[in-house]
């Protein structure tokens, strides 16, 4: 059970949410202040499991100087490739390395200290309640960081509209545009819906500049990501057509060949090998001959580069707390 201290700094609205939680599209209405019973597996604590200096982003999401990255304990989906399953999973939630509001924001503090200018809430969508107190916390320091939603986009649009002048930039997923593939791969088979109303509601209030500093570092606006699957080039596609279709070919868009089979598929039947580079290549010419004018592509072997380990105190090759 999570004992007052954690009940403090949550507003009365926030307290409401987590007693009975709404929070996703899940809508379990599980108790968070009595554990993690919900679908996420996450409590009402902060359920943090590392918090990095990460320069593996895009090059507007990193900067010169990385993010401050805080990666989030538990899931509204359940990927089964996911990269990040040491956490992500139910019991991922009980790894949290931090549970304090005032350790999170020392931690933060330090980091931003060393000449970074950007924070990151990563696997947002199940703790919004926990993001906002971040944020609140930063502010009463006088830190004001440019903030990045880093979600699947398994959002309810109230949520996101609820953050509206709390988020700078928004860096959501748009993973698939079949109702059966979302169903198979992510257990949830309203993904497509879901999560295309909820960046139309992004965009709704951001439209489609990704404004930058003078050092080109993401200051506001949006940024979709993709992630080619192996065997999904044309789901992959269909993906892309949707976005430049219901939202704009001007919107930034980050295609992402860095898929890798972790553990949990490396014997599945599709999921289990690599993204093949001829399969990438044909989604990056679309992505062309739609018109997209502001994006990001990876290397065919960016899955060498992007393997978060986060059984060590520093997940990544640069270095964290």
């Amino acid at each position: 059970m999570i004992t007052s201290t954690h009940n403090n700094f949550y507003t009365p609205d926030e307290r409401a949410l987590l007693s009975e939680c709404t929070l996703c599209p899940r809508e379990c209405h599980a108790d968070r202040f009595e554990g993690g019973s919900g679908y996420c597996g996450a409590d009402a604590g902060m359920n943090i499991a590392s918090i990095c200096i990460h320069r593996g982003e895009e090059p507007p999401i990193s900067g010169p100087s990385g993010i401050c990255n805080i990666f989030f304990s538990g899931c509204n989906l359940c990927c089964i490739y996911c990269q990040n399953y040491e956490i992500s999973r139910s019991l991922g939630a009980s790894k949290s390395w931090i549970t304090r509001l005032e350790d999170a924001l020392d931690v933060i503090e330090s980091l931003l200290g060393q000449g970074v200018k950007a924070v990151g809430f990563v696997s947002p969508s199940h703790v919004v309640p926990q993001v906002k107190a971040i944020i609140r916390g930063l502010h009463s320091k006088g830190l004001r960081p440019v903030t990045v939603y880093n979600t699947n986009a398994y959002d309810r649009p109230e949520l996101v509209d609820s953050l509206e002048g709390l988020i700078d930039v928004w860096l959501p997923d748009f993973k698939y545009i079949s109702e059966n593939t979302a169903l198979e791969y992510s257990d949830a088979g309203d993904y497509p819906s879901v999560a295309l109303h909820a960046l139309k509601r992004m965009y709704y209030l951001k439209g489609s500049p990704l404004r930058t500093d003078s050092e080109g570092r993401a200051e506001n606006g949006m940024l979709i990501r993709h992630l080619v699957l192996p065997g999904y080039a044309e789901e992959s596609i269909m993906v892309l057509r949707t976005i430049a279709e219901e939202l704009s070919p001007g919107v930034s868009v980050s295609l992402m060949s860095q898929y890798y089979p972790t553990p949990e598929v490396r014997k599945h039947p599709v999921l289990g090998r690599a993204l093949y580079v001829s399969e990438y290549r044909s989604v990056v010419k679309e992505m062309e001959k739609l018109g997209f004018r502001n994006g990001w592509i990876q290397d065919p072997e960016s899955c060498i580069s992007y393997r978060p380990d986060f059984s060590r105190e520093h997940p990544f090759e640069h270095g964290g707390i």
